[in-house]
């Protein structure tokens, strides 16, 4: 199910993107940015629709991910 970032709390929010930044891992290819620094690129991607938010009910887990890797089954969700 894809979660709305509006209907986020703000604070829920940064928590989700700091959590997903740090699952990411360490490499980022030729150029090192800063944790503060990929946090709110991915913060952008969200807002600008480039990645939702995905709650998985049969996980129970939150992700956010880039919105072409979201099936049709997903919105159906909503």
């Amino acid at each position: 199910m894809i979660i709305p970032w509006q209907d986020v709390d703000t604070e829920t929010l940064n928590n989700l993107l700091e959590s997903v930044v740090l699952r990411e891992g360490t490499d980022y290819g030729s150029q090192e940015m800063s944790f503060d620094t990929k946090v709110e690129q991915l913060k952008e991607q969200v807002k600008s629709g480039e990645a939702v938010i995905v709650y998985s009910e049969l996980h129970e887990s939150v992700d956010v991910v880039p919105k072409d890797s979201v099936t049709g089954n997903a919105d159906d969700e909503q």
